[in-house]
């Protein structure tokens, strides 16, 4: 199967007030896992798991788009600007580890989802090259926030704070704070 629309919601749960943890794109390869209703639980091919409404899903195989850009990091700054969308997945809106899936996707690489999944997927880094990963969390917990290090104290990503979307900017001392590794997918 595959997404048969432009932008589908994954949602947690089967309804549309349901949390959206993330988005299927057009012709996107998807496994469905369960039917409820009007909903099927799919997976996608980074193994990320929601729910979406059935009507939205299409007969065929699905495939990947043809990569646009050379690295990531060029990827992921023609997202400058875009709002801020938690589980958003493209220029109308995306968020911080939405940005560093699509970036990578977009330079034809598949990695997970969320900035968690990305951490565990990364190679740990001692001295981050600009393109790298730093990853933010609580001490004890999994990351929730990841951005792309730009070097000389900046970094790329994208934030809920102040409707700023997605920007280039010194690393904020809140972040800073929550620093919990660099990485490299």
């Amino acid at each position: 199967m595959r997404c048969g629309v432009e932008v589908a919601p994954l949602r947690s749960d089967p309804r549309d007030a349901a949390e959206q943890v993330s988005q299927a794109l057009q012709d996107e390869p998807l496994e469905v896992e369960e039917r409820h209703g009007d909903w099927v639980r799919v997976v996608t091919a980074y193994d990320y798991r929601g729910w979406m409404r059935a009507e939205a899903l299409a007969e065929g195989d699905g495939s990947w788009p043809e990569p646009a850009a050379g690295l990531p990091l060029e990827a992921a700054r023609s997202f400058v600007g875009t709002p801020y969308e938690w589980g958003g997945m493209t220029a109308a809106g995306i968020d911080c580890s939405g940005l560093v899936h699509m970036a990578h996707r977009l330079a034809g690489l598949c990695v997970p989802r969320d900035a968690w999944q990305q951490e565990e997927a990364s190679s740990s880094v001692d001295d981050p090259a600009a393109g790298d990963l730093v990853f933010y969390g609580n001490v004890g917990s999994r990351a929730d926030h990841v951005a792309f290090w730009l070097g000389d104290g900046r970094i790329l990503h994208a934030t809920a704070r102040a409707d700023l979307g997605v920007v280039e900017e010194l690393e904020p001392a809140e972040l800073r704070a929550r620093r919990c590794s660099f990485g490299r997918l």
